[in-house]
């Protein structure tokens, strides 16, 4: 029985980046990452396979940064784990001994077994799989009519690219009063939400599906709440994901109430050497400090890179405190991004905040051909300023701007230290030094603020 240093189970992105930063860190250190097909997906890619990117080989990832390191690949289901004799099974029945395990096992979509007609032939997911979304494009490819029952991120973005087809009719079907609703607040939740029907897709929203109908056990359309038919060759539930601990769960491993690792900051479980990195584990929220359910990709290589550093005795002394939840899109040419606080989970938390925002262009002058509206809403604690969330749509410069608001959050800048924030502007490249939108909404809250005290 071979025995390895480190065994990984899992080559998403949380594994793959686990294993070159440890491996990295420790060259000498006998690494093994167990995977379950030959290739893997970019998880964020999964909705451009359907159009732009037409196919699922330009959105292939793998263990290569890993393997190029020394790192061994095994392709090979896990289907057991002994954590008192260090020792895991694979599908084949050959065993490994470890002396560090990682669980980077991921999450699997929510089947919605309380809708009658779920299991019915033509119900299908969203999944991380790459023979699984191979064969979901052919199916497709072959509908004109599909039905998405969920307007979150993948719902929504899979939609989009579908609709991009003329021949096709497609539909969402959203049980809240907008797409979107979890990330974003109502006002960037209705921007999102009209933008997706601009692109030619039936959206439903405050509407669920009652009933998946069927002839021959082969869909044929749903039933929703408001008494609506919709006919359908394909139904794409994509209502949410769940942690992938059906082996850590049979392990023994203590789990949290979403069904995720119980965790500590350095991802450590409470059985030594054991960790879990990714959608697998649990995370709790950096503002709040509750248990949240995020799963990002950006979230799982954060952590999985301090555990890299530190599975071998902690060598940077830093660890993951919390999530942020950074989110972004585009939706039919609008970007638009999120992180932290809004009204929506400020409500929810009893967070007190206050918010302004600012819109301009993200060129100058704005007479170039590329120009696009920027809006920054940035919202912070009114006891001391500190930057607590933000979003931002319009150009594409949304997706960088909202992780400088992430890294805000996490080092606790406040609006007084973002007005004398130095920023390096070019008129091909940014808004104008004059208005930077960031500095423009800080200056808004810090306007409050001062109001409020006099």
């Amino acid at each position: 029985m071979k025995i390895y240093d480190v065994i990984i189970i899992g080559a998403g992105p949380s594994g793959i980046v686990v294993g070159a930063t440890a491996k990295k860190q420790n060259p000498d250190k006998s690494m093994l990452m167990i995977m379950e097909e030959q290739k893997g997906l970019v998880p964020c890619g999964i909705p451009y396979i359907f159009h732009k990117l037409d196919g699922v080989d330009k959105n292939v990832m793998g263990p290569k940064p890993f393997a190029d390191l020394g790192g061994e690949i095994l392709i090979d289901p896990v289907i057991d784990v002994n954590l008192s004799q260090k020792e895991v099974t694979v599908k084949s029945g050959t065993k490994y001994n470890y002396d560090k395990l990682i669980f980077a096992t991921g999450s699997t979509p929510v089947i919605p077994t309380f809708i009658k007609g779920y299991d019915l032939k033509g119900v299908e997911y969203v999944k991380k799989s790459y023979s699984y979304i191979n064969e979901l494009k052919r199916k497709t490819d072959k509908a004109k009519n599909i039905v998405i029952v969920g307007g979150g991120f993948i719902g929504a973005e899979v939609a989009e690219q579908l609709a991009l087809h003329p021949e096709k009719s497609i539909t969402i079907v959203e049980s809240k009063p907008f797409c979107f609703n979890k990330a974003f607040s109502e006002e960037l939740s209705k921007i999102a939400t009209q933008k997706l029907r601009e692109t030619r897709i039936n959206v439903f929203t405050s509407t669920t599906v009652n009933e998946v109908v069927g002839e021959n056990g082969k869909v044929t359309g749903v039933l929703l709440s408001n008494d609506k038919f919709i006919k359908a060759d394909l139904v794409i539930m994509s209502i949410g994901y769940v942690p992938n601990t059906e082996i850590a769960k049979k392990a023994g491993l203590e789990l949290n109430i979403e069904g995720a690792i119980k965790v500590d900051n350095f991802e450590r479980t409470s059985v030594k050497d054991v960790c879990a990195i990714g959608d697998c584990s649990q995370t709790l929220g950096f503002i709040t400090g509750k248990l949240d359910h995020i799963m990002l990709a950006s979230t799982a290589t954060a952590e999985a890179r301090v555990l890299g550093y530190n599975l071998f005795g902690i060598k940077i002394n830093r660890c993951c405190s919390g999530t942020i939840a950074i989110f972004s899109t585009e939706i039919n040419g609008l970007s638009m991004a999120a992180t932290g606080v809004n009204e929506n989970n400020a409500r929810e938390f009893n967070i007190d905040v206050v918010s302004a925002e600012f819109s301009d262009f993200d060129r100058h002058p704005t007479s170039f051909s590329d120009t696009s509206s920027l809006t920054v809403k940035l919202y912070a604690s009114p006891s001391d300023g500190s930057v607590l969330g933000g979003e931002v749509w319009g150009g594409k410069s949304a997706g960088e701007i909202i992780n400088l608001i992430g890294l805000a959050i996490q080092k606790k800048v406040t609006v007084y230290e973002l007005i004398s924030y130095q920023i390096g502007t070019h008129p091909l490249l940014t808004s104008a030094p004059t208005k930077y939108v960031l500095i423009k909404a800080a200056e808004g809250i810090i306007t409050k603020l001062q109001h409020s005290s006099n």
